[in-house]
């Protein structure tokens, strides 16, 4: 017999390997979540805030903190005293923000104290996290003004550790909660400006801002100037500009004003009028699409 004729013939075809399911995308995330405007918020526009959830009791019923970013855009970490941090901003996604955010919750869930969570992989289609969170819990956003709830007071203390914390918080844009509305965030960069997440169909809230400028009447205040909108995680974040030097403080009065108006107008059901229309063509060029 020949040596050709004496090697191990295979026993059939190659099998392709399966590959894994995809996680679909999903536009608007959050939807049907408590403080589903904070959580668009803490995802895109406020770079250091924190807000305390709790998982269902499936998984544990623990006090979960989503934190807007973590060190090198870690999706989670345990710090030493037992606290679990997740977060909304991370360098990689799915095409599903709610999976991602709940893939991090439950890697995280099981950490020994001082460890993270370094890389999700890729992910497959599972729980979201509709499904993992206890959903009467409203989360409450605290805004920060560092950091430093990365770290607990054994670690604060390490020099190298406070080096990486002064780098990390030289970068943050002041933002503060405007007081008495939702999910509306006064920031400082080399104007002040109000950034204002919406609850509300994105294009009825085009229809309800174009009635206002139509009528010259979408300013936040008499000194304000409506500058354009983003559109993120399915919901739609109008921004404007304020006099220079306002501070936060100053908003809450104007900003209730303000949304009872708008409301008003986003509940109108008629047709845009020539003028309204030519408005909302003006916001719509101004859009930005974020992720």
């Amino acid at each position: 017999m020949g040596k050709k004729s004496r090697r191990k013939r295979p026993a059939g075809p190659a099998q392709p390997s399966a590959k894994p399911a995809r996680v679909e995308y999903v536009e608007r995330p959050f939807e049907g979540l408590p403080g589903e405007t904070d959580l668009v918020a803490m995802r895109e526009v406020v770079p250091a805030a924190t807000a305390t959830v709790r998982t269902t009791a499936e998984h544990g019923g623990r006090d979960i903190e989503l934190v807007t970013l973590l060190p090198d855009f870690l999706p989670a970490l345990r710090r030493e005293d037992g606290t679990v941090l997740v977060a909304m901003q991370t360098g990689s996604h799915s095409g599903d923000a709610s999976r991602d955010v709940a893939a991090a919750i439950l890697a995280a869930l099981d950490l020994e104290p001082g460890s993270p969570v370094r890389n999700l992989g890729i992910l497959e289609p599972g729980p979201r996290l509709q499904d993992v969170l206890d959903t009467s819990v409203t989360p409450e956003v605290t805004v920060h003004d560092s950091f430093a709830f990365w770290l607990d007071e054994d670690t604060a203390d390490q020099p190298d550790v406070a080096a990486a914390l002064e780098t990390a918080n030289s970068n943050i844009v002041p933002t503060v909660k405007v007081e008495g509305v939702a999910s509306a965030y006064w920031c400082r960069m080399s104007r002040e400006f109000l950034r204002w997440a919406r609850p509300e169909d994105p294009e009825r809230v085009l229809d309800g801002i174009a009635r206002l400028h139509a009528e010259r009447a979408s300013a936040v205040d008499e000194d304000a100037k409506f500058v354009g909108a983003f559109r993120a995680c399915g919901l739609l974040i109008p921004v404007w500009e304020l006099a220079r030097g306002t501070e936060a403080d100053e908003l809450a009065g104007p900003a209730a004003a303000f949304e009872a108006r708008f409301a008003e107008a986003v509940a109108v059901t008629e047709p845009l009028t020539p003028d309204q229309r030519r408005a909302r063509a003006g916001i719509v060029s101004r859009q930005v699409s974020l992720r």
